[in-house]
């Protein structure tokens, strides 16, 4: 990766990061205080859920700025996995708050607590989402620009959390003004199923780049069709392609007419190459020429 677009990316990211660390220092203080007051089961998921934003947040930052380390000696391939590896520290602690909650609103439908307060705490929670809506929209512009595994992880939290709020003012309208005993902990449950679901869908795209998984279908075929269009390139062999965090790696062969001079080859090459980086700008590419129906190269595919 170019070191401007490593730098621009290193910066939007860690400006992100930093906006999630805020947000969640700000809400867990006032949602703290709202489910000490309103003694809500569904209050006291979204405050542990906060709670976890903010650790994951902190470890979000701290591995955007490590994947933004420059490739060294050691790490030939540069620190982009740190996203994902914080990513999935994210999922799990996101599955043992869900186990929490859960345990909590099942103890609270079998001694028939009951709520307080919950002007208190639909205002508190009204104030959360709208703090959270203006996040949100900053993170997708950034995620937009980086493709940023760590960023994304942290943005499905926070979609959540417009969720968790809004089951909050339910619960608490439910069981306070409609008088529907048990409503709390009901929502408290779906509120712990919720972020299981959450931690499920947020562990998939960690775990594809941990485990150097191939590009989408669709984008495998942009990339190929990049390839295929200069008119000296005469066949695609063992094409590679991998993410980690928001750097691209590709590498394959091509196949050249076995006349060309190898300054024409290269020339080929550096033009291929050119026209990929239009669409996939940073990218780590590797290219090796063979000689136009070499026997190494016909059982290769793309």
């Amino acid at each position: 990766m170019s070191g401007a677009i490593g730098a621009e990316r290193a910066t939007l990211s860690s400006r992100a990061a930093l906006a999630s660390v805020g947000l969640a220092t700000t809400l867990l203080l006032i949602k703290g205080y709202a489910a000490w007051k309103t003694d809500s089961t569904a209050m006291l998921g979204s405050l542990a859920d906060t709670g976890l934003d903010l650790i994951a947040s902190i470890f979000t930052l701290a591995g955007v700025r490590i994947a933004a380390i420059p490739a060294d000696e050691d790490h030939r391939f540069g620190h982009g996995k740190a996203e994902a590896l914080v990513a999935m520290a994210q999922v799990m602690l996101i599955a043992v708050s869900a186990v929490g909650i859960a345990w909590r609103a099942a103890d609270r439908l079998v001694s028939g607590s009951a709520t307080s307060d919950a002007e208190l705490g639909i205002g508190v929670s009204l104030f959360a989402m709208a703090l959270t809506v203006g996040l949100l929209a900053y993170q997708r512009r950034v995620i937009a620009r980086t493709n940023s595994v760590a960023i994304k992880t942290d943005n499905v939290h926070y979609q959540s959390d417009l969720l968790l709020n809004a089951a909050v003012i339910a619960a608490l309208w439910l069981e306070q003004f409609w008088h529907l005993a048990g409503a709390d902990a009901w929502f408290g449950l779906a509120i712990a199923a919720f972020l299981v679901f959450g931690a499920w869908q947020s562990s998939s795209h960690a775990l594809d780049q941990l485990m150097d998984r191939e590009w989408p279908d669709e984008k495998r075929a942009q990339l190929i069709a990049l390839i295929q269009s200069h008119p000296e390139m005469a066949g695609i062999h063992d094409l590679r392609t991998r993410t980690s965090g928001g750097h691209d790696f590709i590498q394959f062969q091509i196949s050249l007419e076995p006349l060309l001079s190898v300054a024409k080859a290269h020339d080929v090459m550096d033009e291929i190459e050119a026209t990929i980086r239009a669409d996939f700008p940073g990218a780590d590419i590797l290219i090796h020429p063979v000689p136009f129906g070499h026997p190494a190269v016909k059982e290769l595919t793309v």
